[in-house]
Parts: C-alpha cells; structure tokens; sequence
C-alpha cells in the first residue's frame, strides 16, 4: 500500500475523483454535483493505492486556524483491513507538517466510532444532515 498526495492539477487527482465517485456518488447515491465541489482546488487530495489500483482517498484543507478532513472514503472491497486508517494518520502527519493545531471533519454517524478511536471527539450537539446522509463534527487537536 502507498500514500501519494496531489493538488487538483496534477494526473493523480483523477484518481481519487475515481474513488470517491465510487463511493459517493454510486454507492450512497449522493448527487456528482454536490460531491464534487469549489474546494476541489484549495485542497490537498489522498489517493491510498493497493499496488497501482487506487482504493482509498480523502481531502485535506485549511480552515478556522488548522485543518478539515473531508471526502475521506475507502472502497468496499478493501474496507475492514485497516486503511481507513493508514489513510486519517498520512493526513494527520501532512497537517501537522503544515503547522495545524487541530483537525475537524464532519462524519457520517455509523463512522462516529471509528473517528473516535484515531483522537476525534464529537463536537455537535445533534447530529445534522449533510448530502442527505446524518453526520456529526468532531474535532482533534494535534501535537504542537
């Protein structure tokens, strides 16, 4: 398994467009239009590759002094193996290499859990609708 990192200009974002497509779009049937966004360019996109096959991806950004997580998506055929995780802890180091304090990102509820146990605590009072889908924020702060 390799990590490579990449802006929304270079090849490889097609990559992680592919995987979180996958994901997003055909398998939980939210709307290309909402997945793909305006902040496709201000951020840092993940791509988690199993030989050269992309598997994994997410997103990373500035925001409110530190760092947003987002899109972060495994495809199924590979979920239950650990990379969710392999992915969180590549985007962790980057933040931190980019001098963010803290993360945020806002889950899906049935991966409240998994956030929880990588640091992130629930910062929502209630759980709110994004895309259709329940999430709550939740929050880590990073070793300075």
């Amino acid at each position: 398994m390799e990590i490579r990192t990449y802006s929304s200009s270079e090849t490889g974002f097609n990559d992680a467009l592919e995987v979180r497509k996958n994901v997003f779009v055909v398998e939980q049937q939210i709307p290309e239009e909402e997945e793909i966004d305006a902040l496709e360019n201000e951020s840092l996109h993940f791509v988690l590759y199993d030989d050269h096959t992309p598997v994994g991806a997410s997103r990373l950004r500035s925001y409110d002094n530190g760092g947003k997580v987002e899109r972060v998506c495994i495809l199924k055929d590979w979920r239950k193996k650990g990379l969710g995780e392999e992915l969180m802890k590549a985007m962790e180091k980057e933040a931190e290499r980019l001098g963010y304090s803290s993360l945020l990102l806002n889950a899906q509820t049935q991966a409240e859990d998994f956030y929880k146990k990588l640091g992130y605590a629930t910062v929502s009072a209630h759980p709110f609708l994004d895309a259709g889908i329940p999430h709550v924020a939740m929050k880590k702060k990073l070793v300075p």
